[in-house]
């Protein structure tokens, strides 16, 4: 895990990058793979499932640095997936904010 305090800002950056690569789809990046692979929108959603279950078994091992790592790549895909379908990182916030 990082020695540094994160960032607040980090998940809001990170999805104005994959909307970026959405809009720009640049050649050399993986995200760029994920939004034009041929299965489409199920590669995504197949993609989310691995990372939930490889999330899920670093937890059972209680293995805290593969969990970041884990919960990390499937926050990556499940925000992909909302790009994917045109939702903003706000809709997913005033969802969780309507919960509090």
């Amino acid at each position: 895990m990082p020695d540094r305090e994160p960032s607040p800002e980090a998940l809001a950056e990170l999805f104005a990058l994959i909307e970026d690569r959405r809009a720009n789809l640049p050649d050399d990046s993986y995200t760029t793979r994920l939004f034009t692979h041929e299965k489409g929108e199920n590669y995504v959603l197949e993609k989310l499932g691995e990372e939930a279950t490889e999330t899920i078994l670093a937890a059972k091992d209680d293995d805290p640095e593969a969990l970041a790592a884990e919960a990390a790549d499937y926050v990556y895909h499940l925000l992909v997936l909302l790009a994917m379908k045109e939702m903003s990182l706000k809709d997913l916030l005033a969802e969780l904010e309507a919960r509090r």
